[in-house]
């Protein structure tokens, strides 16, 4: 029976002082560039340029009139060797982020709903627990708490995985709204006529109109035009800008109808069956400061439907 064994790996792993070498002279295309750039010995990248060929066994490298050259090898590697080091430095970052903290929550927020309420109450939160900090992340599609790194999502209740609970936040409520210019000499509009006007869509979202003329008993098959975006904070601005008709769930849009920048273009509200929620593994629970966050977000339902606080 012939006896097949596998390379060691580390025998042709690239060290990290290699790979910050080799991307250092592929940047600067001089090993006395690389040196002064990473506070070595020119001697030293030479060597580290030269092991790490030797471990690829492939030339890295074209030396044409004193300047380094990538070769096709060293080109297909300088993009992964630049990955795997800014992975690196984003990885130490990311540790370093704790500090002298207790914990640090990792989160996944839908992006409007993140800028728009969640970020400016934060400070609320850290006044009553100074221990705890955050790493927020944006994010529009289902998180999989097996493969990512979160502790937990504040999205709709739709969205939640397999296996992950939930808290119930607020209901997405719905609304239509417009700059007031564009509703000059108009207060409040029916569907019929709101079905007429340039409608602001959202691409994450495309079935929102729909739903809205469905909801009235209207034919929605025409009301697919008009601009699109991705994020309901980009529709909210192209609505502020007099663009089109914005529907948009009524939270997002506590700053620019109080002040004046929209109007509700109908007297009608619709609330979405899927609500905004705290969605999490259950191994979050046991997390330092988790429970007091999750009491938190869920004092904000009290004698509020909005939550808006």
């Amino acid at each position: 029976m012939t006896d097949v064994r596998q390379p060691l790996r580390g025998a042709y792993l690239p060290t990290i002082s290699e790979l910050h070498a080799f991307s250092a002279c592929a940047r600067t295309g001089s090993t006395t560039r690389a040196a002064y750039e990473l506070s070595l010995t020119q001697s030293a990248i030479s060597r580290s340029l030269g092991t790490l060929e030797e471990r690829l066994g492939v030339r890295l490298f074209h030396r044409v009139r004193q300047r380094l050259v990538l070769s096709e090898a060293g080109t297909s590697f300088r993009r992964e060797a630049d990955r795997i080091l800014d992975e690196l430095d984003q990885a130490a970052m990311s540790v370093m982020a704790f500090g002298d903290q207790a914990q640090v929550l990792r989160l996944a927020v839908l992006p409007t709903f993140g800028k728009v309420w969640l970020v400016p109450r934060l400070r609320l939160f850290r006044a009553i627990m100074p221990t705890v900090t955050f790493d927020i992340v944006s994010r529009l599609d289902a998180v999989d708490f097996d493969a990512d790194p979160f502790d937990a999502t504040i999205q709709r209740s739709d969205m939640r995985p397999a296996n992950a609970e939930f808290v119930p936040l607020m209901d997405e409520r719905l609304v239509v709204v417009a700059a007031p210019e564009f509703l000059v000499g108009q207060g409040a509009l029916e569907d019929g006529a709101l079905a007429r006007l340039p409608l602001l869509q959202q691409t994450t979202r495309p079935s929102l109109w729909l739903d809205w003329f469905r909801d009235a008993g209207i034919d929605p098959r025409s009301i697919l035009r008009g601009p699109r975006f991705e994020h309901f904070d980009m529709v909210i601005a192209a609505a502020v800008s007099g663009l089109g008709i914005a529907l948009v769930p009524e939270v997002l849009a506590e700053a620019e109808l109080a002040d004046g920048r929209l109007k509700l273009a109908s007297e009608r509200r619709l609330i979405v069956s899927a609500p905004y929620s705290l969605i999490y593994p259950e191994r979050s629970a046991a997390l330092d400061g988790f429970d007091a966050f999750k009491a938190w977000l869920e004092s904000f339902r009290v004698g509020n439907s909005t939550g808006a606080g």
